[in-house]
């Protein structure tokens, strides 16, 4: 059976020559991606020797190159954070709330990334927080996990932002848990309404304090009249965000997390082939109810549009609000589970062997692939080095 196609392997083949014919128009973080891309689990990064004390089991493991953007290792990074996420989840409902923007907006956000991105974490969570606050919604304070993806399924630049929300929140006195409406949340025209005026106005203020840069097709939004004139038909235009179905526990939730927190523009499974210059994977097409298809890119056009979805030098793309920011979590927390504890509204009893099972899968552990014992490490060598010859037994 051949080895499974990866885009790494892309890279390799196909990274020097887009390097080449996009000299000028590759920027410092795009080199830096391919680059750690290209040389992940290969003897340039070094690597170890692990053994199984069990049956005897000897094999090589190159190191990773854990680079947020890299395929291959954002299955380490996300076991890790989940596994600190686990006993933050509480038991009630958890809702799933999406907010994108118009494709004139996104324009102005590729060449903006890290002002235009902040403006759509804080419009998003300020909105979620005042309508819940609202007393003719839900009169509570809630807390959010929010992450920001700029991909869609063709790989075109899509930038939005997914919030997992907890059903309910705590009472402006402190005093009691209040649950939402069994399967519903917020109101998302109310959300989207209060969305599209907050970040308009956040977008207006960077345009004022010359923070935000127009380029090739956008330059001439850098004149006021002109940026005046978009911001007007975009406000006209009803910015879409919608509430997917609840999910039934927090169990449902720690999976569903695993899937969008770590999530990289497109996963080494999704690749097919590539052949003739041409690279085939899957996809899905919302367009025709989420249909499975095939999808066929050049290579360069592929590698364009993967580059497309880096994220700038230090940008954090998962974030917390409400009780479950930073600061104050585990107070915040604590003080949510006495207060469901105390009422009838502890919608979802959490299943101790479940979360068993879960913390298993979730156990960050090298494993002999013959036995399933833990390995252990016999040897490391730097970048660059060989393996030590007696241990050579290469599984990378």
């Amino acid at each position: 059976m051949s080895a499974r196609l990866e885009v790494a392997d892309i890279f390799r083949r196909h990274g020097e020559a887009y390097r080449q014919v996009h000299d000028g128009h590759l920027g410092r973080v795009e080199r830096r991606v391919m680059s750690a891309i290209e040389l992940c689990r290969t003897a340039e990064l070094g690597g170890h020797v692990e053994g199984c004390r069990s049956c005897g089991a000897i094999r090589v493991a190159y190191n990773s190159c854990c680079h947020r953007h890299c395929p291959k290792c954002q299955g380490q990074a996300c076991r890790e954070w989940l596994a600190a996420r686990q006993d933050e989840l509480l038991p009630v409902a958890y809702f799933h709330v999406v907010f994108t923007l118009p494709a004139a907006i996104a324009a102005i956000a590729f060449q903006n990334k890290a002002a235009v991105y902040a403006i759509l974490f804080k419009a998003a969570a300020e909105t979620l927080r005042t309508i819940a606050a609202d007393p003719k919604h839900l009169g509570a304070g809630i807390g959010l996990i929010a992450v920001l993806h700029s991909w869609g399924q063709n790989l075109h630049y899509h930038p939005h932002l997914h919030c997992i929300v907890p059903g309910g929140g705590v009472s402006p006195d402190g005093s009691r848990w209040v649950a939402c409406r069994p399967g519903f949340f917020l109101p998302v025209r109310v959300l989207s309404r209060l969305f599209r005026r907050l970040f308009l106005e956040a977008l207006r203020t960077a345009f004022d304090a010359d923070g935000l840069k127009f380029f090739a097709d956008l330059a001439g939004l850098a004149e006021p009249a002109a940026f005046t004139r978009l911001l007007a038909e975009v406000r006209r235009l009803a910015w879409v965000v919608y509430a997917k179905p609840p999910f039934g526990g927090p169990e449902q939730v720690l999976a569903y997390l695993g899937r969008y927190t770590h999530r990289v523009a497109i996963a080494n499974s999704r690749l097919v082939s590539i052949a003739d210059g041409k690279i085939v994977f899957r996809g899905r097409d919302y367009r025709q109810g989420g249909k499975a298809k095939l999808m066929t890119l050049d290579v360069h056009e592929f590698i364009r549009r993967f580059l497309l979805h880096t994220l700038p030098d230090g940008f954090h793309r998962i974030r917390h609000y409400g009780f479950l920011a930073n600061g104050h979590r585990a107070a915040k927390l604590d003080l949510c589970r006495r207060l469901l504890a105390g009422s009838q509204q502890n919608e979802l009893e959490p299943d101790a062997e479940s979360a068993a099972v879960a913390a298993e899968r979730l156990a960050v552990a090298h494993r002999c692939p013959c036995c399933g014992e833990p390995m252990i490490t016999l040897a490391i060598w730097r970048c660059g080095q060989a393996p030590p010859r007696p241990f050579w037994n290469d599984t990378s």
